[in-house]
C-alpha cells in the first residue's frame, strides 16, 4: 500500500462518491470489529473504505509509537498520497474516520495544508490529542460522535469542538458508552457517519 507495506483492507463499491481512510485507536488494528462494522455500513451506502494498520508489526510492539499522534497522522497522510496516485481513486474526495486516539491522528492529518480532506468523523474519539493548533487549522467539515455515558470523553469533545474553526457538529448517541457496545448504538453512529460522508463528498465533487 505504501513503501512501508502496511496491511489493509480496501473495499470499493461501484461509483463510490469518495474514499474513507480509518484511523483506529490504541490497541486496535485493521481487524477492529467496530470499525469493520462501520466500514460495512459505509460500503452499503456506496462509500469506499480503507481499513489499514498505521504501524508495522514491529512498530506496534513499542507502546510509545501507539500513542505518537504525530507519527500516526503522518501514516494517514502517506495513505492519502497513495490513494491519490492509485488508478480509480485519484479523483475521489477523501475522508478520515478516527476512533479513540485515532481521532486525534485523523484531525492532525486533516490540518495539514496538503491533505485536502473532504470530511472527518470521530467516534468515541480524543480530538483533543491533535492539539489546539491543529484543531484551529482543520478546514474539513468535522463530525464528533460521542456516547452519552462516555462522560469524560464527551467533555473533551465539547472542548475540542470549541477549538474547531470549520463546519462542525457534535452528535451525542443516547445510552452509548465509550465503545458503543449497547444495542443499536454502534449502528446509530455508523448511520451518522455515513450521512456525513455522503453529504460532504457530494458537496466536494460539486465544488
Amino acid at each position: 500500500m505504501t513503501p512501508r507495506r502496511l496491511a489493509g483492507f480496501l473495499s470499493t463499491p461501484e461509483k463510490a462518491p469518495g474514499l474513507v481512510l480509518f484511523a483506529h485507536g490504541s490497541g486496535s488494528s485493521r481487524l477492529s470489529p467496530r470499525n469493520t462494522m462501520v466500514a460495512k455500513r459505509l460500503n452499503e451506502a456506496g462509500v469506499a473504505t480503507l481499513l489499514f494498520d498505521l504501524l508495522t508489526e514491529g512498530e506496534s510492539a513499542d507502546r510509545g509509537n501507539v500513542f505518537d499522534i504525530g507519527l500516526l497522522a503522518g501514516r494517514l497522510l502517506e495513505a492519502t498520497a497513495w490513494a491519490r496516485n492509485e488508478a480509480g481513486f485519484e479523483a475521489l474526495p477523501i475522508g478520515y474516520f478516527g476512533a479513540s486516539t485515532g481521532a486525534g491522528a485523523a484531525l492532525m492529518a486533516a490540518a495539514d495544508e496538503h491533505a485536502e480532506v473532504a470530511a472527518v468523523v470521530s467516534r468515541g474519539g480524543r480530538p483533543d490529542l491533535a492539539g489546539a493548533a491543529a484543531l484551529n487549522a482543520v478546514r474539513a467539515p468535522t463530525l464528533l460522535i460521542v456516547g452519552s455515558k462516555d462522560v469524560q470523553v464527551l467533555e473533551l469533545n465539547r472542548q475540542a469542538l470549541a477549538e474547531l474553526r470549520c463546519e462542525k457538529k457534535l452528535e451525542v448517541v443516547s445510552g452509548a458508552s465509550h465503545l458503543f457496545e449497547e444495542a443499536g448504538t454502534l449502528e446509530r453512529a455508523a448511520d451518522l457517519a455515513a450521512g456525513w460522508f455522503q453529504r460532504c463528498f457530494s458537496k466536494s465533487r460539486r465544488a
